[in-house]
């Protein structure tokens, strides 16, 4: 695959996101512009749930889907608070979830909670709405863990299972994403898989895009199956498109 086809593909699949501490609602506007670029929109922006309504309004007619994070990025383990701000969030007009798993029960033996949690968020959305589930990978670190995590999420109700939040030490790594997909494969359930945390070039969306295509096949990773969490890799993507186009 060329370059530009790979950017393209990476582009198409990326949840442009912003979630620094200091993001104010002027720049989750600016985001939805970034997010419309002249090689075609992005999946989604990714914003704080204070946002989200300002950011539902001006995305009417696009084609760009609006997702916001919920128990992020702690994963606490308040499942009615989850489910709360879940409804709230889809209220102001989200469309995916980006969901913290409560994954440190998950480390002290109590699969149940995290369980508990993504059944009761999972039950809030309605037809059409997507539920990725954050598993935290580089904390769980042991692949035993990111393959239990992974399928908890599964069974759960998740749409997505997706790396981490990007607040941690470790974040996204290809090891992590191997046992995830093989989990989403070995499942065998209509399930994706997002990357996310420190994927910010073209060669750290290929690294990705080639473990999708290795473990789940050269078709499967498309905006319905597969995202790129990121906030600095739209610029790498345009960057290259327009090395190549010039």
């Amino acid at each position: 695959m060329t370059s530009r086809a790979t950017a393209l593909r990476a582009l198409a699949c990326l949840d442009l996101t912003d979630l620094a501490d200091s993001t104010s609602q002027e720049e989750a506007t600016r985001l939805i512009a970034r997010g419309q670029t002249a090689f075609g929109p992005v999946a989604a922006i990714c914003i704080w749930p204070a946002f989200v309504s300002g950011a539902s309004q001006r995305l009417r007619g696009s084609k760009i889907r609006l997702a916001t994070v919920i128990n992020f990025p702690a994963g606490g383990e308040d499942i009615e608070r989850a489910v709360d701000d879940t409804r709230e969030a889809l209220r102001d007009g989200a469309d995916e979830i980006d969901l913290v798993m409560p994954w440190r029960a998950l480390l002290r033996g109590d699969p149940a909670l995290p369980r508990a949690m993504i059944e009761a968020v999972a039950q809030c959305l309605p037809s059409g709405h997507r539920l990725k589930v954050i598993i935290e990978s580089g904390e769980l670190s042991d692949p035993a863990y990111i393959d239990a995590a992974s399928r908890i999420a599964i069974e759960a109700g998740a749409h997505f299972i997706k790396t981490s939040t990007g607040k941690t030490p470790v974040s996204a790594t290809p090891a992590a994403a191997r046992v995830m997909l093989k989990a989403i494969k070995e499942m065998g359930k209509p399930v994706g898989f997002k990357a996310s945390g420190g994927i910010r070039t073209l060669a750290d969306a290929q690294v990705y895009l080639d473990i999708a295509d290795e473990i789940m096949g050269p078709d499967w990773a498309r905006p319905e199956t597969f995202r790129f969490g990121a906030s600095g890799l739209l610029d790498a993507l345009l960057a290259a498109l327009k090395e190549d186009g010039a």
